[in-house]
Order: C-alpha cells, then sequence, then structure tokens
C-alpha cells in the first residue's frame, strides 16, 4: 500500500479535528468550565485550562483513530505540533468568553481585534456574535493545526 500523500492526510485531519472540537468544546466541556472560563484571575485561568486539557485530549484521541484506521503515517512531532497549535488558540479564544461585546482596553486582545476590525456594531447588538466570532476563530486554526500535522514526515 502507498504512503497517504499529504493532501489526503490533510483532510482526514481537517474531518478529525473539526469532529473532535465539537464534542470536545460541546460534549465534553463541564458547565462550570464553560462559565467561569472568561473570567478573570485564577479562576477563568484554571477553568479555561482544565477545558483546553480535556478538549486536546479529545482531538489527540481523534487523530490517533484516524491515523490507524486509515494508515495515515503521521509524524508524531507533527501531530504533537498541531495539536499544540490548536490548544494554545483555543485557550486564546475561550478567555475572550462573555467579554465579546466589550470594546474597551480591559478588554482581552483577540476581542479588541475583532472591534477593531470593525465588528462592534454586530458584537455589541447581536448576543450569539462572540459565540460565532469564538468558533470561527477555532475552525479557522484547526485548518492550520491539520496542515502542521499533516505535512512531510
Amino acid at each position: 500500500m502507498s504512503a497517504p500523500t499529504a493532501a489526503a492526510r490533510f483532510a482526514a485531519l481537517y474531518a478529525a479535528l473539526t469532529a473532535a472540537h465539537e464534542v470536545g468544546d460541546y460534549w465534553v466541556q463541564q458547565d462550570a468550565d464553560a462559565v467561569a472560563k472568561g473570567k478573570p484571575g485564577r479562576e477563568g485561568i484554571t477553568a479555561a485550562a482544565r477545558h483546553v486539557a480535556t478538549y486536546t485530549a479529545t482531538q489527540a484521541a481523534a487523530v490517533l483513530a484516524v491515523n490507524r484506521a486509515f494508515g495515515l503515517r503521521l509524524s508524531w512531532r507533527r501531530a504533537a505540533a498541531g495539536l499544540a497549535l490548536s490548544a494554545a488558540t483555543h485557550y486564546v479564544a475561550d478567555r475572550c468568553a462573555g467579554q465579546w461585546s466589550d470594546d474597551g482596553p480591559g478588554a482581552p486582545l483577540l476581542v479588541r481585534l475583532a472591534h477593531d476590525a470593525g465588528h462592534s456594531p454586530w458584537l455589541t447588538k447581536d448576543p450569539a456574535a462572540g459565540s460565532l466570532m469564538d468558533q470561527a476563530w477555532h475552525k479557522g486554526w484547526i485548518a492550520l493545526a491539520a496542515a502542521v500535522a499533516a505535512g512531510g514526515r
């Protein structure tokens, strides 16, 4: 059997990481962490870190499963790098939870960037806007994480 191409690895990994994202973000995440992860200080940091740990474990299980099921022959170093990218960027966005409508100087950097990009009217008027910005951020980074993990061995 020939080795899968980088494009085939990418497609399989993007699908697996995206599905695992949904499971990790909604089914695995504990309600207490979802409520607290955007709070300032130790409480928010701890809740976000706990969530990202279970989220990343969910994604790692998915990567392992597709690697074995489809014989992707992934480099464990590249897979770990992709998972680390997904985890780090997930943490950044989740620390913004509940703060997306805040356009003041105390808002998290990602929130300020969203407002600076012209999204203030939407973020301040639509209660769903923050969640949609959060998910768009996650899925964009998941694509890059899949590309990192799928690259050459």
